[in-house]
């Protein structure tokens, strides 16, 4: 196992302070592709913080987001639910807030800013997809459990880069509708796309918890 660095970055927007999770190989000598790694709809987690040293044991240079601000983890899913609504209540402020982030990624030493790429799981799946569909300059996206349906204002931007979805089939937070919705969304707007389905794979697949989880939230 490669050793990593990790650290906390914050991140000033505006009002919104974000306290993220960066890592990368230790005694990095140049710039590296450069990976977001956006959570689940609970906020920053460990789970999020290990995806990023797994990518960051690879060679990347990985930054795990706190999208909502102050470091904030939902201990209940009631406190991430309102954390998620409340973050999608202003549509164009999370647009901004992600094309921030993507900056701030970009601007890192360590990183190469012509090598960058975003993966989210549940929410920070959507995130990433939406990132794709605000026309993002960032080689890929990568949605795990994720929803597909786009905000409003994302429909008529060129998707330039390459997308793949990785989806339970037997994901209840995913209606049929939104996958065919998302494949025909994708073939009009001439994307380099992929959707891989996994046969009885629920919802937050990716999270060795998330069984736990569910039985514990109901």
């Amino acid at each position: 196992m490669s050793v990593v660095h990790t650290e906390s970055l914050t991140i000033h927007l505006e009002n919104h302070v974000s306290k993220s999770h960066l890592v990368y190989p230790a005694g990095q000598q140049s710039p590296q592709p450069g990976i977001l790694v956006i959570p689940e709809f609970w906020g920053l987690s460990e789970h999020t913080k290990s995806r990023a040293s797994r990518l960051a044991e690879l060679g990347y240079t990985a930054l795990a987001l706190d999208v909502y601000g102050d470091a904030f983890s939902a201990k209940t899913a009631k406190e991430a639910t309102e954390a998620m609504n409340q973050l999608y209540s202003d549509s164009d402020k999370v647009s901004k807030r992600m094309l921030a982030y993507l900056e701030n990624l970009k601007d890192l030493k360590q990183v190469d800013s012509t090598k960058t790429a975003s993966i989210g799981y549940c929410l920070g799946g959507a995130l990433s997809l939406h990132l794709a569909r605000l026309s993002a300059d960032v080689s890929a996206v990568v949605s795990f459990h994720g929803k597909l349906s786009p905000l409003p204002h994302d429909m008529d931007k060129k998707i330039k880069a390459k997308v793949l979805v990785c989806h339970g089939e037997a994901d209840t937070m995913i209606s049929t509708s939104d996958v065919e919705n998302f494949k025909q969304e994708m073939k009009q707007k001439g994307a380099d796309w992929q959707f891989v389905s996994y046969p009885e794979a629920k919802h937050g697949f990716t999270n060795p918890i998330a069984t736990e989880n569910g039985k514990k939230f109901n």
